[in-house]
Formats: structure tokens, C-alpha cells, sequence
């Protein structure tokens, strides 16, 4: 870059950090990537330059959260959500792509303090997809929705030529319903909230690569694919003021937190010593190159917590099967709003921010 300015441009200084920006803006001719659905800044993109400004007035009131809480007459407050599951192998160690629909759309609706109650369930089949493996994914939506409490009321099948499906896609809907009483938004976050982690991270993703890629890391990996709403129940029980609750999934903690600091104008501090991390998912992702704070949960929330009740909530937490490794790794601040800061081991700090795309590709 020149020394010299071009002629009548304005030049930006060292302090003068918003000029040194660069978007990425959506132009005529681009083309669809993977990372477009990888949950980092390019889905954010998607989102905000795209389907928003395309849907015009009929998407003023969208939230940016993984489910809408919709105002009913009679004061009474619905939870809405919908997911597609385009998981690759479609059964992975501790898991396959129907419980993940099942307990994915649940965890979204629980996010929101609702209770979930009913589901859709739509199927994409590629032509040659072996009817005895749809019957056994089929049977774990079943045994999931049974252990979830929720009902399958209502569905749709499709069927596209061989080559054109990659076996089986899965789409889901669910509503809920949220109890009187009931707040929970990334916007209630507050200063001095203490930010909770209800277990072991990066399960799913290494479990997922794992199967896919044929690799051995010398222990068996299980996905953490599990219903939510019961811990959350929990919670709410012990503190019905809960600020915020975040289910950690594509990008695993560190986009869950960066979204939530972003969203809510709010700086996060945490502690990487204190985030639990399985020795077999840091192993495995120090061979992969991966960063553990971003790999894929599927059974695991984040909490913003007043201060004052962190403790009760995180002792009631450790009572439940999906929370008894629950942590505290960190607190919400009012310094650097919209950025997420990680202490490390060595005493230093630095900026922890959404990855592009996504390590993992075709993870849910």
C-alpha cells in the first residue's frame, strides 16, 4: 500500500479503527458456499444482506434467536422454531440424524424458557435410501420425542432421483409453551451476569468427524445429542429470572458467545482453564488443527446468570443428568461491548471471535 493518499481521499489514521473495516456485502453473481450454513459471519451475512431485506415488513418482528416467542391472545406466549438436519454420516457414535431433529428443535424451544409440546417432521429421500436404515432412524425420532416428551403431530415426505438427496435430509418444526413469568432473551444480558456452561464441549463435532472421516484418536467419542428442556426446567425452578440461555451448537461456544455479546451490546470475559474441555476432544482437535471453543455441541447450553443466584442455579444444575459438569467460566461485562475476551493459561488475554464459515462441515 502507497505511503501517499490518492488526491482529495481521506486517509485513516491508526486510531481510526472503522475505516479499516471490511465488509463482505452480497453481490449480483456470487454463489453459495459451504460456510454460507457453517453458523459463523457468513450465515450471519446471509441473514442480515439476504433473506431480511427480501422478506421486507414480513420479517420486522424476527428475533435473532433460534426460536420466536409469539404474543397470543389471553396473554398466552407460544415458542416457534424450525431446523433442517443435513448431518453426513447420518449415524455417528452416540447418535444419527433423527434424534438430533428430535432434541435439536427441542433445545431451540427451550432456549426460549418455553416448554416444548408438539413437532413436525418432514423427510427428503434420495431414491436407493435403504428402507431398513429409514425405519431404525424413523424408530430414534420415536424413542427421542418419548424421552423429550414431546408429540410427532404432523409431517411431509418427499422423494428426489438418486444422486440428488445424499440419503436422507430432515426438516422439524416445534412449538412450546412459555410460562408466565418467563423472560429469557440474549437481551436481558447485564453487566456483572456470571456466564454458566452446562458441561463438556466439542463432543459432537470429533464424534461426527470421527465416523465420517474414518479416524482413531484412541478412545471412543460419543456425541452429547440430548433433550435440554428438563435441566432448563430446572433452572427456571431455582431462578425464574434467568437472563439468557444459548444451546451451543454449529461453532460451537465461542460463535454462542459472540452472537450473544453482539446481540445484546454487552462485553464477555471467560476463562479458557476453566471451560471443560474432555482431554479426548482437546487431543483430538490438537492433531485436527481445530480450536476446541469452536467445535459443535449438541447437548450443551450457555447461561447468563444474575450474580447473586449463579451459585444456587449452578448447584441445581449439577443435580440434573445433562448438567452435572456445569461450570462457571466467566462473567458479562459493560467494557468492550460486541467482543468476547478469553484469559489463558499464561495470564494473557485475547479476542475470541466467530469463525468465517465452519470447521465442520455438515454437522447437523
Amino acid at each position: 500500500m502507497s505511503d501517499t493518499a490518492e488526491q482529495g481521499a481521506p486517509r485513516a489514521s491508526a486510531a481510526d479503527l472503522e475505516a479499516w473495516s471490511c465488509p463482505a456485502p452480497l453481490h449480483p453473481g456470487e454463489q453459495v458456499v459451504m460456510g454460507h450454513g457453517g453458523g459463523g459471519r457468513l450465515s450471519a451475512e446471509l441473514v442480515e444482506h439476504l433473506f431480511l431485506p427480501a422478506f421486507g415488513e414480513a420479517a420486522s418482528t424476527a428475533t435473532p434467536t433460534d426460536a420466536s416467542v409469539l404474543e397470543l391472545p389471553g396473554g398466552l406466549r407460544l415458542a416457534f422454531t424450525t431446523d433442517t438436519y443435513v448431518v453426513q454420516p447420518l449415524r455417528f457414535p452416540g447418535g444419527d440424524i433423527g434424534e438430533l431433529a428430535v432434541y435439536g428443535t427441542v433445545n431451540d424451544l427451550a432456549m426460549s424458557g418455553a416448554v416444548p409440546m408438539a413437532l413436525s417432521s418432514a423427510f427428503v429421500l434420495e431414491e436407493g435410501l435403504e428402507l431398513d436404515l429409514l425405519s431404525q432412524i424413523a424408530s430414534s425420532m420415536g424413542r427421542a420425542a418419548g424421552r423429550a416428551g414431546v408429540r410427532l403431530v404432523t409431517g411431509d415426505t418427499k422423494v428426489v432421483e438418486r444422486g440428488h438427496g445424499d440419503g436422507l435430509y430432515v426438516n422439524t418444526a416445534g412449538v412450546g409453551v412459555v410460562p408466565a413469568g418467563v423472560d429469557v432473551r440474549p437481551g436481558r444480558a447485564r453487566p456483572g451476569d456470571v456466564v454458566i456452561v452446562s458441561g463438556a464441549i466439542g463432543l459432537h463435532g470429533v464424534a461426527v468427524l470421527s465416523r465420517r472421516e474414518g479416524l482413531e484418536f484412541g478412545t471412543d467419542i460419543r456425541s452429547d445429542t440430548a433433550p435440554l428442556a428438563d435441566l432448563v426446567a430446572t433452572m427456571l425452578a431455582t431462578d425464574l429470572d434467568l437472563h439468557v440461555l444459548r444451546d451451543l451448537t454449529r461453532g460451537g461456544l465461542a460463535t454462542s458467545l459472540c452472537e450473544l455479546a453482539l446481540t445484546a451490546g454487552v462485553g464477555i470475559e471467560f476463562e479458557e482453564r476453566h471451560v471443560p474441555v474432555p482431554e479426548a476432544v482437546r487431543a483430538a482437535c490438537g492433531f485436527l488443527g481445530l480450536d476446541p471453543l469452536h467445535v459443535a455441541n449438541e447437548g450443551k447450553l450457555v447461561a447468563l446468570v444474575r450474580a447473586e443466584r449463579a451459585g444456587e442455579v449452578l448447584e441445581a444444575m449439577r443435580r440434573c443428568p445433562e448438567g452435572r459438569d456445569s461450570a462457571v467460566i466467566g462473567r458479562v461485562t459493560g467494557e468492550h461491548p460486541g467482543v468476547v475476551v478469553a484469559r489463558t493459561g499464561l495470564g494473557g488475554t485475547r479476542v475470541v471471535d466467530r469463525p468465517m464459515g465452519e470447521q465442520l462441515p455438515r454437522i447437523c
